[in-house]
């Protein structure tokens, strides 16, 4: 059983690693793209099927990120209890019903593009920084977080307005992903998205997710939220970049007044 200070130095240790990760993450994925999806290549040891990739790498934020958050002291606490929710309600879509969409698409539509595997060893890390960051957000909600002794008016003011961007978010990152999906379907092969945020920027899905993520950052307002939305935007923000240009040597008349990832910035 470890001791009150031992687990604080944990906690502490496992908050710095994310911003250790964060700039090499960055910089790396400039220059080499995870071989999943449109950049996938051999190589990279065994694979399987995405969808069932997507579930179990995504799995820990749902049966750690509970695990810890029952043994803290704030478990049932209302605010605690908010905030694990509206985390839980973004990994229950991305664990379980975008992988689903993902196998029933791919039996629908069995194309040569669609069937492409998932390397074991990218979800294998995937898996890894999802008990990291799953130990992190529920350890601090349900244990260190200071916000239970916030006045009312400060905690629920900036709950409402981090969750109505979150909420926002989700919705941008969850329609644009079933767009993609949907596409593919079509007849296995990949064509330029169209309609909605795609008409502004070639990865609306990954914009709307660090959209979701900021707003969870303004919502628990602590280094553990703002630390992930670092991180997520290191791993986002290269790949939309690579994705971009795969667009635009893949297709000439893709739109030029497209941009990566943030509209009308980059």
């Amino acid at each position: 059983m470890l001791s009150s200070s031992d687990d604080e130095t944990i906690f502490h240790y496992s908050l710095l690693s994310f911003f250790i990760i964060a700039p090499p993450t960055f910089i790396s994925l400039r220059f080499l793209q995870a071989p999943y999806g449109k950049h996938y290549r051999k190589g990279w040891g065994p694979t399987i099927p995405p969808s069932l990739a997507w579930f179990l790498m995504e799995s820990p934020t749902i049966w750690f990120t509970l695990l810890i958050f029952s043994i803290g002291q704030h478990n049932s606490n209302l605010r605690s209890i908010l905030f694990i929710s509206v985390f839980l309600f973004h990994y229950i879509h991305r664990t379980i019903i975008y992988p689903l969409r993902l196998h029933l698409n791919n039996n629908t539509n069995p194309k040569k593009s669609s069937s492409k595997g998932f390397p074991v060893s990218v979800a294998a890390m995937a898996f890894g920084f999802n008990l990291l960051n799953g130990y992190l957000q529920s350890r601090w909600i349900s244990h260190y977080g200071n916000y239970v002794e916030e006045s009312d008016w400060l905690f629920w003011g900036r709950f409402l307005i981090g969750l109505m961007i979150f909420v926002f978010g989700m919705v941008v990152n969850v329609r644009s992903d079933l767009s993609l999906v949907k596409l593919k379907g079509e007849d296995g092969g990949y064509k330029i998205p169209r309609g909605g945020w795609f008409e502004i920027v070639s990865c609306p899905n990954y914009f709307g997710e660090i959209v979701e993520w900021f707003g969870w950052t303004v919502m628990i307002w602590s280094w553990v939220g703002f630390g992930f939305f670092l991180y997520t935007c290191a791993n986002l923000i290269p790949r939309a970049h690579a994705n971009d240009i795969w667009y635009r040597e893949k297709f000439k008349e893709y739109p030029k007044s497209r941009k990566a990832v943030i509209p009308y910035v980059y």
